[in-house]
């Protein structure tokens, strides 16, 4: 069958019950990743928190992500995506890691993703806290750095934690405009907000052109003015979407270790999304999700919401590089 042509299908729950079965990725076909020869978009999770600095758990998260994800369906409610029939969309499993060891797993993580991205898959991945991000993106390869979309209520974007520690949940972005693989001037952050350490801990970002969106902007301009300013940030340019949990109020997804009140909501959240139609998407993640800390599940189900939401950006996007348009 050719690549593109929609052959793995998410069961339905018109045809098993959606608590039956094995837990996969939206209920996809699970596809070991030395198999992924003609996948599209590859999911999979990266269970590794060990860039934490406060409330440990996100290394949990891809597994409830999974479960909660067999509640959806497969068709976007406004745009009527249906990422499945559109491309080869399958669940690859989780990237290996050693838990104990940070720059072993860092290396892990980034091969995992590279033979996915070399076998031609667009990868969407599930942490994990946000240091999973940096091996992805160093994965990807990029001839020239990415624009970046980051929903999040802390930028990290910090040069360190605890003396000398550069990589930890904090830094990753700091990392990645450094190693030449995001462009500054072309990544926009949505819902900082909080306490600082300093008075000018965000002069770095502003110094290197990073544009940040805080909520009192959000609220004040509203959820499609913000799509606006992202889509005009990013323009043309190939980009990354990368969503900390953490970017939502607490109230609706308190599953996450480093939570900040007054945060955007789920329909803020959907809203700005949905409003980022023409971006061209090349990966993205859904990070920080911390299991222990929700025991309902309410955070997982608005996780595994929203990377649905990713998901259709994501496959629009690389069906359209496809197809040369």
């Amino acid at each position: 069958m050719a690549k593109g042509s929609g052959k793995y299908r998410p069961v339905s729950g018109m045809q098993l019950p959606r608590y039956s079965g094995i837990c996969t990725f939206m209920r996809l076909p699970y596809l070991p990743a030395e198999q992924a020869e003609d996948l599209d978009i590859a999911l999979l999770g990266l269970p590794w928190d060990g860039g934490t600095t406060t409330r440990t758990g996100a290394r949990h998260g891809p597994r409830q992500i999974r479960e909660m994800s067999t509640l959806l369906r497969s068709v976007h409610p406004t745009s009527g995506i249906n990422p499945y029939s559109l491309l080869n969309c399958a669940d690859v499993g989780d990237a290996p890691t050693n838990p104990v060891d940070p720059v072993r797993t860092m290396r892990m993580l980034e091969d995992f993703v590279a033979g996915l991205v070399a076998r031609g898959a667009a990868p969407l991945s599930f942490g994990g806290d946000h240091l999973v991000s940096l091996p992805v993106l160093r994965a990807l390869k990029p001839k020239q750095p990415l624009a970046m979309v980051h929903f999040d209520a802390h930028s990290d974007m910090y040069d360190y934690y605890y003396e000398d520690a550069k990589f930890t949940h904090g830094t990753p972005f700091r990392r990645a405009v450094e190693e030449g693989l995001i462009d500054p001037k072309k990544t926009i952050q949505i819902g900082i907000r909080g306490t600082y350490f300093a008075t000018n801990e965000h002069e770095w970002c502003m110094q290197q052109g990073i544009r940040q969106v805080g909520m009192d902007e959000l609220r004040d301009e509203g959820p499609d003015a913000i799509a606006a300013k992202v889509r005009a940030t990013v323009g043309r340019t190939p980009a990354y979407l990368t969503f900390d949990i953490d970017a939502l109020d607490p109230s609706f997804a308190p599953g996450t270790g480093v939570p900040e009140i007054a945060g955007v909501s789920t329909y803020e959240a959907q809203r700005i999304l949905r409003g980022l139609r023409a971006l061209d998407f090349v990966g993205g993640d859904f990070v920080e999700l911390c299991p222990p800390i929700d025991p309902t599940g309410n955070s997982a189900l608005v996780a595994a919401n929203l990377g649905f939401e990713i998901l259709c950006l994501l496959a629009e996007s690389v069906a359209a590089r496809k197809s040369g348009r």
